[in-house]
């Protein structure tokens, strides 16, 4: 019993530290202006056979080899550096392609998004 909560206590205690919470409070300023910008969003799609597609926005999906994804990405990026990349992997596909992109936008500090359905 002493052992289980020990566990807990050194989870809790590693979470804690593992945490970093905002401790600066600050009140934004308001603007008058009623659109946000508009973020470029590089949609990586990848089917149940492996394959991966590639859209800028709302453009058609194309083929893209896997050894060329970073270099695509990366070069969106240095156009727009407030884009982010929207993941939509097939179930069924191996865990290993989804690392793959998430590597490559962990690597390069962008946002990323994984798609579901409801």
């Amino acid at each position: 019993m002493t052992d289980l909560i020990f566990l807990l206590l050194l989870f809790f205690v590693m979470a804690s530290t593992m945490s970093s919470p905002n401790d600066i409070k600050i009140n934004l300023p308001t603007s008058r202006a009623n659109s946000a910008t508009k973020q470029v969003v590089a949609k990586v799609t990848i089917d149940n056979l492996g394959n991966y597609y590639v859209a800028l926005g709302r453009q058609m999906p194309v083929a893209i080899a896997e050894e060329n994804l970073e270099a695509y990405l990366t070069t969106i990026q240095k156009q727009d550096s407030t884009m982010y990349v929207a993941l939509h992997a097939d179930q069924d596909i191996s865990y290993r392609n989804v690392v793959h992109v998430l590597d490559i936008a962990n690597q390069n500090k962008m946002k990323i998004v994984i798609a579901t359905k409801r």
